[in-house]
């Protein structure tokens, strides 16, 4: 006779919790920075663990851009770093020690997490993170964007296809790291 194998939970069947990676985290008594990527967004929120269920202190969500003039996509690598900056502004004055939950999210180089991460910590928070695995600047203020336009350009039928969502909301792509700046600005002089 064969034995049943175990019913794992609900949220490990779903492919939504990591319960090693997440006893990990929680064994460190530090509040979470939770970062979790979508196709359309970009969320971020300070996660305290109690036992009751986890705290949310903070949250951001990259839509909030909007507000601040950003015309963009909400979950390309300038909108994750300019939500990053603005969540690191929002809890600046209320974290010491925090640690950094990227979740099913693949530890890439370069990556989007990164660009939120880095955000963070230009906003002035302390995480621990080595500055090689951080995105370039290029990339971070959508100059690479903004250069493939341009040389899209050339050919008029690949520009309206790539940037089909741009040229029907009236922006210009090439205008992305101009726009950058301006909403980095709106951001860092909403400091405390």
């Amino acid at each position: 006779m064969k034995k049943a194998k175990p019913i794992l939970y609900r949220r490990k069947r779903a492919g939504r919790t990591n319960y090693y990676k997440r006893l990990k985290l929680l064994s460190s008594h530090l509040p979470r920075i939770v970062i979790r990527l979508s196709l359309n967004r970009v969320n971020i929120q300070l996660v305290e663990f109690k036992t009751d269920g986890d705290k949310i202190v903070v949250g951001t969500n990259s839509s909030e851009l909007k507000k601040l003039g950003w015309n963009f996509s909400y979950s390309n690598m300038p909108a994750s770093y300019l939500t990053g900056l603005l969540f690191g502004i929002k809890i600046k004055e209320n974290t010491k020690k925090i640690i950094v939950d990227i979740g099913f999210n693949t530890s890439i180089k370069g990556s989007k997490v990164y660009a939120v991460i880095k955000g963070i910590i230009d906003a002035g928070v302390k995480i621990n993170c080595s500055g090689d695995i951080l995105p370039e600047e290029k990339r971070i203020n959508g100059s690479h964007i903004s250069e493939y336009a341009k040389s899209l350009k050339q050919n008029d039928e690949d520009y309206k296809k790539q940037f089909s969502k741009y040229i029907k909301n009236n922006i210009n792509p090439e205008d992305i790291t101009k726009t950058f700046e301006e909403v980095k600005n709106k951001i860092m002089s909403t400091k405390k």
